[in-house]
C-alpha cells in the first residue's frame, strides 16, 4: 500500500510540475537565427501570339496563331498594352492589331537552416522526450526532445539520459528545410495595324506607259534563195563564134585582092 502510494504521488507531483511549467512559461525563451542559401534559378520563356478580332466594351475578341479565336471577357480597365513606347488602355485596342504575350517563370531552389539555440537549468526531466529546463528569466519551459538531440553539459556532448535536476545545459538544434519560389513576371506588348492606304483623286492625272516590243529578223522565216533552172547551153555560142571568124577571114581576103 506504502509503495503504491508513494508511486501514485510520484506520479501525480510531476503531472503537477507539468501543468505549472505550461502556466508559468508564457513565451518560449529559445533563440531563433535563419539563414537562406540560393540555389542557381532557372527561368522558362513562354510567348503567345495573337491578332486583335474584335473589342466590344471590355471584351476582346482575339485570332490565335493556330487560329482559334479566343473570346476574353471582363478585362479589367487598369490593364495597359505597350505599344511603340507607350501604354494603352483597353479600349484603345484595334481590329488587326498583334499582340504578343511574354510570360516569364523564374524558378529558385534554396534551402532555409534554422539555428534555435536554449539554455537553462534541468528542473525536471523524463527520457526520452521530455525536459523542463529553468530559463534564464526564471520561468519554466517544457521541450520535446529530438531524437539524436545532444546537450552541452561542461564543454561535452551528452544526451537526454545523462541530465540530472539542477545541471546548466545548451543546447542547438540545426533544421535545413528546402523550399522553391516561382516568380511569374508578365508583359503584354502590341502592334498598331498598318494604315489603310491613301484613296486615289479623280482628277488625278493617270500615266499610262506604253510598251513597243521590237523583234529582229529570224533566219528561220527568210526562205532561201531560189537557183535558176540550167537552160542554157555552150555548144551554140561556140558555134556562132566559129561562124564569126570565118565571116572576118573572108573579109580580110576580099580586102587584099
Amino acid at each position: 500500500m506504502e509503495s503504491s502510494g508513494r508511486t501514485f504521488l510520484g506520479r501525480l507531483s510531476v503531472a503537477i510540475a507539468t501543468f505549472l511549467a505550461f502556466a508559468i512559461a508564457a513565451t518560449a525563451q529559445v533563440k531563433t537565427t535563419t539563414s537562406t542559401t540560393e540555389g542557381t534559378p532557372t527561368q522558362e520563356v513562354k510567348v503567345d501570339r495573337a491578332v486583335v478580332e474584335r473589342v466590344s466594351g471590355n471584351d476582346v475578341w482575339v485570332k490565335m496563331q493556330d487560329g482559334q479565336v479566343r473570346h476574353i471577357s471582363h478585362i479589367s480597365s487598369n490593364a495597359k498594352v505597350s505599344v511603340d513606347g507607350r501604354e494603352i488602355g483597353i479600349h484603345e485596342l484595334q481590329p488587326g492589331m498583334k499582340l504578343e504575350h511574354t510570360i516569364t517563370t523564374t524558378t529558385t531552389p534554396r534551402t532555409v537552416t534554422t539555428v534555435e539555440t536554449v539554455t537553462g537549468k534541468v528542473w525536471h526531466v523524463s527520457p526520452p522526450k521530455n525536459v523542463i529546463l529553468t530559463m534564464e528569466n526564471g520561468e519554466n519551459q517544457q521541450f520535446t526532445v529530438p531524437d539524436g538531440q545532444k546537450f552541452n553539459i561542461d564543454g561535452q556532448e551528452k544526451d537526454v539520459w545523462h541530465l540530472k535536476k539542477g545541471m546548466r545545459v545548451t543546447a542547438t538544434r540545426v533544421t535545413e528545410a528546402p523550399e522553391t519560389v516561382i516568380e511569374h513576371q508578365r508583359q503584354l506588348t502590341g502592334t498598331m495595324p498598318p494604315p489603310p492606304p491613301l484613296p486615289i483623286p479623280s482628277d488625278a492625272p493617270v500615266l499610262i506607259a506604253r510598251v513597243v516590243v521590237v523583234h529582229g529578223p529570224s533566219t528561220a522565216s527568210v526562205p532561201p534563195a531560189a537557183e535558176l533552172p540550167k537552160t542554157g547551153s555552150p555548144v551554140p555560142l561556140i558555134g556562132l563564134l566559129g561562124l564569126f571568124f570565118s565571116g572576118a577571114s573572108l573579109c580580110i581576103r576580099f580586102t587584099r585582092r
